[in-house]
């Protein structure tokens, strides 16, 4: 490519005008998206937090989309399109769980020079996040309280809480695929939390004892796993970010801080795929 005065100089197939024409930040509607940052303090490091919640909002957006997405191409008995959605959230939660060492630089005499500007507002209360523990399966009826201010959000968690999980839908199946899963785990209360099936263990001890008969659920069983995972590793970086900003004090939204976020790490959404590791080949 040419060089003029030291310029390089645009290549002529290059679209230069944009008056009667789309172009990159109409497309992103990136005046919307680069003004919603709204400062409530002149703190240098407030626009940091800001961003590091708000890009977390995106990808999370993101997340529920393709989880949704898994859902019903697991009821289509579409498994190669699931798996491939599982990888997708799986990364999303990856890179969200590497934004927390941006955060992790704000230190906490800077933090304290502007966190009381946040009033009660925490990400306790970001119902994205919370839509997509709902419909992994970490339901709580409880938690629409939260959310009664905004009936845009309250709707969304309520048609979740209402809705099959991913997990009840990989469930459905693998019943569907002759595996012997219990007729109480079909028809179960889908409002409720998940909580460990016991006869389930002896499903997906059969299913990882014959891996090559039955790769797509094996498979698919691992990319479960891998997600977990993810979102633990998430959980963890996030308790750990909170840890070094403010130690142990009260959470801006009231919780209990770092107490609060160690227990949530006891939570897990698809335990007796863990479960069934102690009995494979011993």
């Amino acid at each position: 490519m040419a060089i003029e005065d030291g310029e390089r100089a645009i290549e002529t197939g290059v679209a230069t005008d944009f008056r009667e024409s789309m172009d990159y930040g109409s497309y992103l509607a990136l005046d919307a998206l680069l003004s919603a940052q709204h400062p409530i303090s002149d703190h240098h490091d407030e626009p940091l937090f800001i961003i590091q919640h708000q890009t977390t909002e995106l990808w999370l957006k993101l997340a529920l989309h393709e989880l949704r997405g898994v859902r019903s191409c697991l009821d289509a008995d579409d498994v190669s399109r699931a798996r491939k959605g599982l990888a997708r959230v799986k990364h999303i939660f990856r890179t969200i769980t590497e934004q927390w060492s941006v955060l992790a630089t704000l230190t906490p005499s800077e933090y304290a020079e502007f966190r009381g500007v946040l009033g009660h507002a925490s990400g306790f209360q970001s119902y994205q996040y919370r839509a997509v523990e709902f419909i992994l399966g970490n339901k709580n009826e409880r938690m629409l309280k939260v959310f009664e201010s905004r009936p845009q959000a309250h709707a969304m968690l309520a048609e979740l809480l209402d809705s099959p999980t991913v997990y009840d839908a990989f469930l459905r199946f693998l019943a569907r695929r002759g595996h012997a899963v219990p007729d109480e785990v079909l028809h179960r209360d889908v409002r409720r939390a998940w909580v460990e099936v016991d006869a389930l263990v002896p499903v997906y001890r059969a299913i990882y004892q014959d891996t090559a008969a039955q790769w797509p659920e094996y498979a698919t069983c691992e990319d479960l796993v891998d997600l977990e995972d993810a979102v633990q590793l998430w959980r963890f970086r996030h308790l750990r970010t909170v840890q070094r900003t403010i130690g142990f004090k009260t959470g801006t939204g009231g919780s209990s801080g770092v107490s609060f976020l160690k227990a949530a790490l006891d939570l897990t959404f698809f335990p007796e795929l863990y479960t069934v590791r102690s009995g494979i080949g011993g």
